[in-house]
């Protein structure tokens, strides 16, 4: 159990994450991406693509580098998720890069005494913790390549979650302030203030002293939530987002075309990959013109978005499109 402790100033400063966080992901999403499928059953159809895309891009090295910073399962050093990637991969790896020396010394030798007893650090991660900065670059490009991986797949639909917590908790704090968005983090969280009770794989006490509390909804953490080791650092609480019932994004699709009529169901499905016009018509054999318009049909309906890019336009979902062909209404939850 973590036992997360607020003041008055505290409550003042409990804020929601805008949008997934890059690098939380790329780190929980290689969690899920190598541990054995027991009690993730979740992730099992996004794992098998996810693992055939290692083998199609030949990253199976780098995910196997990093899975020596970040296991299976258990904590893994905090320097991998700086506050910064709130504002993108490259803002978070560049944070990464300028971690001093001396914190990567001791999160590295936190994480050796952790690991199992006689396994021998590699190289690597000696000279990284070290200081050595070309083996920083080489970790960060090695997570950007994860990265890639994690986000290749299904990333609209995880977006899409993300946002209908987002306007969950929204929606609570209107309503009830902020003890009603903190009352609002269960079934993993019990708040009876002033300490938030978080369902945790240690037992621990957070005391914010102050500094307030970040909320990341998260696609890829499972089935608990998950903070830093280091309680000096911003504290951040990162947690499940509700992935719904089991087949729900299955029988959304299959709803579609009641809904909006076969052709542009057909088109939002197509949109799940961004593509052109012209690459609209050739897949759903239908005209230019034809495609054309119903493009701009549902984005009048805020379903698809348009931007050129130099002579071309592409189209790609919204939030609000995906979630409709995930099958999930904002909040979070599959139609009934």
């Amino acid at each position: 159990m973590l036992r997360v402790h607020f003041t008055a100033d505290d409550l003042a400063r409990v804020q929601v994450a805008t949008e997934l966080d890059p690098l939380w992901e790329t780190t929980l999403g290689l969690q899920q991406l190598i541990r054995p499928g027991r009690g993730t059953r979740v992730f099992r159809s996004w794992r098998r693509q996810a693992r055939a895309l290692v083998g199609q891009r030949q990253l199976a090295e780098a995910v196997r580098l990093l899975a020596v910073l970040v296991p299976g399962k258990g904590a893994f050093p905090d320097f991998l998720n700086p506050g910064a990637a709130a504002n993108g991969l490259d803002a978070g790896l560049d944070a990464v890069r300028g971690t001093p020396r001396e914190r990567l010394g001791c999160e590295l030798r936190l994480l050796a005494d952790c690991g199992p007893q006689g396994r021998r650090t590699p190289l690597w991660v000696r000279d990284l913790a070290a200081g050595d900065r070309g083996r920083m670059t080489d970790l960060t490009d090695v997570m950007r390549a994860v990265h890639g991986v994690v986000t290749a797949v299904d990333w609209p639909e995880a977006a899409a979650l993300a946002e209908a917590d987002r306007v969950l908790r929204a929606r609570r704090l209107r309503d009830s302030g902020v003890h009603g968005l903190l009352g609002s983090l269960g079934p993993f969280a019990r708040w009876e203030p002033p300490v938030l009770h978080v369902d945790y794989p240690a037992d621990r006490d957070l005391r914010l002293a102050g500094r307030g509390l970040r909320l990341v909804p998260s696609y890829f953490c499972w089935p608990t939530p998950i903070s830093l080791v280091d309680p000096e650092l911003e504290p951040v609480l990162v947690y499940p987002v509700d992935h719904g019932a089991p087949g729900a994004a299955e029988a959304g699709r299959q709803a579609l075309p009641t809904l909006l009529g076969h052709t542009r169901a057909r088109v939002l499905t197509a949109l799940g990959d961004t593509a052109t016009t012209g690459e609209l018509a050739r897949l759903l054999r239908v005209s230019p013109a034809s495609a054309s318009q119903h493009v701009h049909a549902l984005a009048a309906a805020n379903l698809v978005r348009s931007h050129r890019t130099g002579n071309q336009v592409l189209h790609s979902l919204t939030p609000l499109g995906t979630a409709l062909l995930s099958g999930r209404l904002p909040g979070g939850n599959a139609p009934t």
